[in-house]
């Protein structure tokens, strides 16, 4: 078998570059100096909370309208945390730009590590997205230009999606018009080395299972990979690997490494229009 990156770091090096947090230690103030900007969207943003896609506690997402009637483009934003913490309410800045320019924009949920393995975790993000291909044109949504994106574990997500074969599902075969996936992490199996997978419990099968970097892409939209410059060479690794698997599979993915960035303070860039983020959002007719 041949060796992979992680298969010789010592542990204090496999969580500097698969544990995001070691990486950047001043995560908690970022997300501090974030939290008026998104508590200031949760108060002015025009928003729908807690629209059920299934009957978990969790199988919720929140709308956000735009100004007038429709039928808007819509966006589903699916956040990180490792496939075991965070929650949408954390994440309305997200959307206030994107609601600026006229988009519906979709906050999602999902199930939780260790409440579920990633088996479970993948599955309710899913329903979530089918929710969104399903009923935003209940909301005022044009489902014809159905974007997605997601940071860290919500990247992993979105490769998800487009792995996923939505024609057996009932649904269009080509649901989505874009996708961007920001600092992800597309195979799992790295996790394991890590003190989080006491949490969220991998197994080789199950990191196997959801390794988005081997699996073919269905979904032929546009995608972007995008990464921070600060983040860790191996964790930067992962969005050059999965963008070589878009490649490789006819897809040509925009790659983008923005320097100055670390895996957390790259999502302020949701909150600044003219941000390389939000410009590869206006590409993607988002």
């Amino acid at each position: 078998m041949n060796a992979t990156p992680w298969d010789t770091l010592s542990p204090e090096e496999a969580e500097l570059q698969y544990n995001p947090q070691r990486s950047a230690p001043d995560h908690q103030a970022v997300a501090a100096r974030r939290a008026p900007v998104n508590e200031a969207a949760l108060a002015t943003l025009r928003r729908t909370p807690d629209i059920a896609f299934g009957p978990g506690a969790l199988h919720k997402l929140d709308l956000y309208h735009p100004q007038g009637t429709g039928p808007f483009p819509v966006h589903g934003f699916l956040h990180g945390g490792y496939w075991r913490a965070q929650d949408k309410r954390n994440f309305a800045f997200t959307a206030t730009e994107l609601v600026k320019r006229g988009v519906l924009v979709a906050v999602l949920n999902y199930d939780l590590c260790p409440a579920v393995t990633l088996d479970g975790t993948v599955a309710s993000a899913l329903a979530g997205i089918e929710w969104l291909i399903r009923h935003a044109a209940e909301h005022g949504g044009d489902p014809a230009r159905l974007t997605l994106s997601g940071h860290s574990a919500g990247a992993h997500l979105v490769a998800a999606a487009l792995a996923t074969d939505w024609a057996a599902r009932g649904l269009p075969a080509q649901p989505f018009h874009g996708a961007l996936l920001i600092s992800g992490i597309y195979n799992p199996a790295p996790a394991m080395r890590t003190t989080v997978n006491a949490e969220i419990r991998l197994t080789e099968a199950i990191a196997a299972r959801h390794n988005y970097a081997a699996q073919a892409p269905l979904c032929h939209c546009p995608a972007w990979v995008m990464a921070g410059g600060d983040e860790p060479v191996l964790w930067l690794e992962q969005s050059f690997a999965y963008a070589r698997h878009l490649h490789r599979h006819g897809k040509r993915p925009g790659v983008l490494v923005t320097p100055g960035h670390h895996h957390f303070d790259i999502l302020d860039q949701y909150a600044a229009p003219e941000s390389d983020l939000q410009l590869v959002l206006q590409r993607l007719a988002c």
